[in-house]
């Protein structure tokens, strides 16, 4: 059983759901994205998604495209995303860790390398955004025998006739965009949620997670009852770019504040 699968597992056998916290490597520095990855899991984070910086990342709103050119500004790589999770591993064997970004740079650092590599570096799981079940082949199928999961994004604009392509092209757990548009702009709607997760639940056995507009405590908490996970990205982004010097250098307090507010939404998932 992957890490992803035996984490949503011991979860639902204790009642509750996910929390998925999102940092973008490298930002604003190698040394603060690295403390606070490896402070979430204590922090309360049940799984941990990783951002690798891309200079077009079409589905982030202005909060997380900062964060990706700070990331690239401190020299943020595909295969420094990598060695940070190596480096994760070496004290966490159990946390699930799911990179999200875009095709070119895995393309342009080599599909079968990448595969191999994010392998040994123990990534669980991929969300590559701009690449559709009907363009997987050069990645999809590779990733999977390596024993990492293709995670999907589902929207309120996917119909019924194309959701069950996008559910039997997904493993680990589905993504569920819960508004039209980029990230961070604006917050779920909890009664579109209500009748959303169901139609999904529908077409699939896999566990749901709520992302793009779950900002506060109590909206993780809410999707994380709704559904079977809470993905929280641009709010805890805000937090770490608030926290920056005038410079964009991170402060003394910059990854405690991260931190703390990890805490408060896992405080309300667990609630």
């Amino acid at each position: 059983m992957s890490r992803i699968a035996a984490r949503f597992a011991a979860l639902k056998a204790e009642g509750r759901g996910a929390l998925i916290p999102f940092l973008e490597a490298y930002d604003p520095d190698p040394a603060t994205s690295m403390a606070i990855l490896r402070g979430m899991p204590a922090a309360g984070a049940d799984l941990i998604e990783i951002g690798v910086p891309f200079t077009d990342p079409m589905a982030d709103g202005p909060i997380i495209q900062l964060a990706g050119q700070r990331g690239l500004k401190a020299g943020a790589t595909l295969a420094g995303t990598l060695a940070m999770v190596r480096d994760f591993r070496a004290e966490d064997d159990a946390t699930p860790v799911i990179l999200m970004g875009y095709l070119n740079p895995i393309l342009s650092y080599g599909a079968d390398r990448f595969v191999t590599d994010a392998a040994a570096s123990g990534v669980d799981g991929l969300i590559v955004v701009d690449m559709p079940p009907e363009e997987a082949e050069v990645l999809a199928p590779a990733a999977m025998a390596a024993g990492m999961d293709i995670i999907r994004l589902v929207a309120p604009t996917t119909d019924d006739a194309r959701l069950p392509l996008v559910l039997n092209a997904s493993s680990g757990f589905v993504y569920y965009v819960a508004i039209t548009g980029i990230t961070g702009t604006r917050s779920a709607d909890p009664e579109a949620l209500r009748a959303a997760i169901p139609r999904i639940r529908a077409h699939t056995d896999l566990p749901i997670a709520i992302g793009f507009g779950v900002r506060t405590p109590e909206q993780a908490g809410f999707a994380a009852k709704v559904a079977d996970g809470a993905v929280v990205a641009s709010a805890l982004i805000d937090t770490l770019a608030k926290s920056l010097d005038e410079q964009g250098r991170a402060k003394p307090d910059s990854v405690r504040q991260v931190l703390d507010q990890v805490r408060e939404l896992a405080a309300a998932v667990r609630g």
